[in-house]
C-alpha cells in the first residue's frame, strides 16, 4: 500500500473543553506547563509526512502562547522540551495544551475538535502496533525454527488482524464526521482492499477543504492505483507457459480467477502452495481457476517447483524477476501477492491467503 500516514506515532491524550473559534484565519496555540525542565518548546509542521520546525515557543511563568495564520488545515507537532510529543490537527479553532512534567498522564488538550479526534487514532495505533509487534516476534521465531505450520498460522492471524483493524479504523473515521483529522487515520487502511472507502472519504474532504495540498497529494496517489482497485477490470496478462505457449488472462473469463504472483525461491509462496492446491481441487469444477505468474529468473527451478508442489493450474512467466510486464503492471513489490477476479474479470479481493481465501471461496461457491 502506498502510505497515506500523514500523522503517525501519535502520543497524546485529550480531555473535553470549551471550543474556541479562531478569528480571521488566525489560530492560537497556548497552555500552562508545570515543573518545566530545561530545553525548548518546539512547534513543527508536517510536510509530506515529515515534521519541519516552524518555531521555538517561549515559556514565561509556566505559560506560553503562539499564533499563526492558516488558510488550510495543518497537522502540527508540539515537542514539550523533549519529554512529550503532542500531535495537533488545526484549522479554524484555537487549542490549549496543558502539561505537568512531574505527572506523565496529566496532558490536557482543550478546544480544537480536530485535535481531540486524533486521540481516537492514537488509541487504535497503540493497540494495533502492540499486536503487530507480538505477531512479528512469533513470525521470526517460526522462521528461525523452520516451522512451516506455525508460519502459516501466523500469516492467517496477521490477515485477520489487518481485517479487524480496517473495520475499526473505518468505524472510527465515520464517527469523526467531516473532521479533517480523519486523514491521519487513512495510513492505517490498506488501499488494496479499502480503496472505495478511502476514495469516497477523500472526495468528501476535498469538497469541504478544496485545494488543500495534502488532500490533493492523496488524490494523486489514489489515481495512480485506481486501475488495480476493487471493482476495476484486471489488466490483461499475456505471457508464455513452461511449454512456450502464449496464455492470456482474459481467456479465463467466465470463471472466478485467482491471479497468483509467486516464485520458486519464495519460501512464503511455497508454504502457501499446499493450501492453493487444496482449494483448487475443491472448487475447480465449480468455476474456480488459478492463473500463476512466476517471478523466477530461470526456467528450471520454476518448472521443478511446479512439479514438486503439484500445481495443476495454468502458469506463465517472463523469467524476469520483478521486472516482468505483469508484475510491473500490477505494481508487485513483494510476493506472494494475489488478485481474485469475478467472472467478468473485475477485481473483488486482493492478497487472500490461507483461511481468508478459503472463507471467500466458501462465500462464493457454497
Amino acid at each position: 500500500m502506498t502510505s497515506f500516514a500523514l500523522v503517525l506515532g501519535l502520543i497524546l491524550s485529550s480531555c473535553g473543553g470549551g471550543t474556541q473559534q479562531a478569528q480571521e484565519g488566525k489560530v492560537t496555540i497556548s497552555g500552562v506547563l508545570s515543573n518545566v525542565p530545561e530545553g525548548d518548546l518546539i512547534l513543527s509542521k508536517f510536510t509530506d509526512s515529515r515534521p519541519e520546525v516552524l518555531d521555538t515557543l517561549e515559556v514565561l511563568n509556566g505559560e506560553y502562547e503562539y499564533s499563526m495564520e492558516l488558510d488550510a488545515p495543518v497537522f502540527l507537532e508540539l515537542n514539550l522540551h523533549g519529554k512529550k510529543t503532542v500531535r495537533l490537527a488545526l484549522f479554524e479553532e484555537d487549542v490549549q495544551v496543558n502539561y505537568d512534567y512531574s505527572a506523565p498522564n496529566s496532558l490536557e488538550i482543550q478546544g480544537s475538535k480536530d485535535s481531540q479526534e486524533m486521540a481516537k487514532i492514537e488509541t487504535l495505533m497503540n493497540s494495533y502496533q502492540t499486536q503487530v509487534k507480538a505477531l512479528n516476534d512469533e513470525y521470526y521465531q517460526a522462521m528461525s525454527s523452520n516451522d512451516t505450520e506455525a508460519i502459516k498460522a501466523i500469516q492467517e492471524k496477521a490477515m485477520m488482524l489487518e481485517a479487524n483493524q480496517s473495520d475499526q479504523v473505518k468505524e472510527t473515521i465515520n464517527s469523526m464526521g467531516d473532521s479533517f483529522a480523519s486523514l491521519a487515520a487513512i495510513g492505517f487502511l490498506n488501499t488494496k482492499n479499502d480503496f472505495p472507502f478511502i476514495d469516497s472519504l477523500v472526495a468528501e474532504l476535498n469538497q469541504r477543504y478544496p485545494d488543500t495540498k495534502m488532500i490533493v497529494q492523496i488524490k494523486q496517489q489514489l489515481d495512480e492505483i485506481r486501475a488495480l482497485s476493487i471493482g476495476q477490470v484486471a489488466p490483461e496478462i499475456e505471457s508464455l507457459n513452461p511449454n512456450g505457449e502464449l496464455l492470456k488472462l482474459s481467456d479465463y473469463r467466465g470463471k472466478y480467477v485467482l491471479i497468483d504472483f509467486w516464485a520458486a525461491w519464495c519460501k512464503p509462496c511455497r508454504v502457501e502452495n499446499p493450501n492453493l492446491v487444496r482449494m483448487y481441487d475443491r472448487y475447480k469444477d465449480e468455476g474456480f481457476e488459478i492463473f500463476g505468474v512466476s517471478l523466477d529468473r530461470a526456467r528450471e527451478p520454476w518448472v521443478q517447483a511446479i512439479a514438486d508442489d503439484n500445481l495443476g493450474w495454468p502458469q506463465v512467466s517472463e523469467l524476469n524477476y520483478f521486472n516482468g510486464t505483469a508484475p510491473v503492471t500490477y505494481q508487485i513489490n513483494a510476493i506472494p501477492a494475489s488478485f481474485l477476479l469475478d467472472p467478468e474479470g473485475k477485481i473483488i479481493a486482493r492478497d487472500l491467503r490461507g483461511q481468508s481465501l478459503e472463507n471467500k471461496l466458501i462465500e462464493i461457491f457454497e
